[in-house]
């Protein structure tokens, strides 16, 4: 029997394979509605406990915009999207341009649902094609709160979770601007219910032991 910390590193491999694929897939997307060139990179993937999220986007208190979703079908959890709330209106300036608002205006909350809907549709596209199962993610919502708050209201709304998050870390990088002005940073938080942890990891054939 393999230990928790071998099963651990492939699992951590196979999650970056998905990252990679489903930020090419998103990056393209995201591209061609810009109509100007994305391109995503997948610095980091890792497995926490649920306790650790809040932490992970800067503590409790820490206002974050977010879509979360809940995803159905052979597989069934909550996915997070969750960007600090700068590197939220930064992204949406590239889409529709600066508003000049502080908070998020009504057309805001509407692109960055459909940003939403083209990332985790193409992280959840590349999930189901490496593990041949059915996913289907629901209709994305859009929150902007703490992070403990959006984290708790998000649960409630979407239903009960198991004790692990795979997070898959993001960086959005506009072609041809300048590093240091143009990354944004954003994390995926997939949760599984309990049940869809170890079918999914058994799926991509690394099954998942504590």
């Amino acid at each position: 029997m393999k230990s928790w910390e071998q099963f651990k590193e492939l699992q951590l491999d196979v999650l970056k394979e998905i990252g990679n694929i489903g930020a090419g897939n998103a990056a393209t997307a995201l591209s061609q509605l810009l109509q100007k060139t994305i391109d995503m990179k997948v610095p980091n993937v890792k497995i926490l406990s649920f306790d650790d999220i809040t932490d992970y986007v800067g503590g409790a208190e820490q206002v974050v915009v977010t879509v979360f979703l809940k995803i159905e079908g052979e597989i069934s959890g909550n996915m997070f999207f969750i960007l600090q709330e700068g590197a939220a209106k930064r992204l949406l300036s590239s889409l529709i341009g600066d508003t000049g608002e502080e908070g998020l205006t009504e057309i805001e909350f509407s692109a960055l649902q459909e940003i939403g809907n083209i990332l985790t549709g193409s992280y959840l596209s590349a999930l189901a094609d490496l593990t041949k199962l059915n996913i289907q993610p629901s209709v994305p919502a859009v929150a902007i709160d703490m992070a403990a708050a959006i984290l708790s209201y998000g649960l409630i709304e979407l239903g009960r979770v198991g004790d692990y998050a795979l997070v898959i870390d993001n960086t959005f990088l506009d072609v041809g601007e300048s590093e240091a002005d143009q990354n944004i940073n954003g994390q995926f938080f997939l949760l599984p219910d309990p049940e869809s942890f170890s079918k999914l990891f058994s799926a991509l054939g690394v099954p998942f032991h504590e």
